[in-house]
């Protein structure tokens, strides 16, 4: 079972966060040792926080307009290695260890299994 490794951020570094008209800010989540891409999600100042300080990553939904911390009704739970922003500061991005099948609600490893053309080409 993975462990919870909560990480430490400085408050210039939340400050130069940059969150859009809604107050969210997108973070893509990353596969430590693969590197596969996972998923997207939207955080809210809170849920960054929240995501940085339990070790697991903590999103808004935005059709539920209510927090969601990923893996508690599937038990497929992502925590955390490294987070960081982009130089924008309107971007994150987090490195997890995933437990579970996967990160996509379809039960796929990744959100990003479908490509647009052949991808053998």
């Amino acid at each position: 079972m993975p462990t919870v490794t909560p990480i430490a951020a400085r408050d210039e570094d939340l400050a130069a966060v940059t969150y859009n008209a809604d107050g969210l800010v997108p973070a893509i989540v990353q596969e430590h040792g693969s590197g596969l891409v996972l998923m997207m999600g939207w955080m809210t100042a809170d849920t960054l926080r929240m995501s940085l300080d339990e070790g697991r990553t903590v999103f808004w939904s935005r059709s539920r307009q209510e927090v969601w911390r990923k893996g508690d009704t599937s038990g497929d739970r992502q925590f955390v290695r490294e987070a960081y922003y982009d130089c924008d500061g309107d971007t994150l991005l987090f490195v997890v260890e995933q437990e579970g099948r996967g990160a996509c609600h379809t039960g796929d490893r990744s959100c990003f299994s479908r490509s647009f053309g052949d991808p053998t080409e």
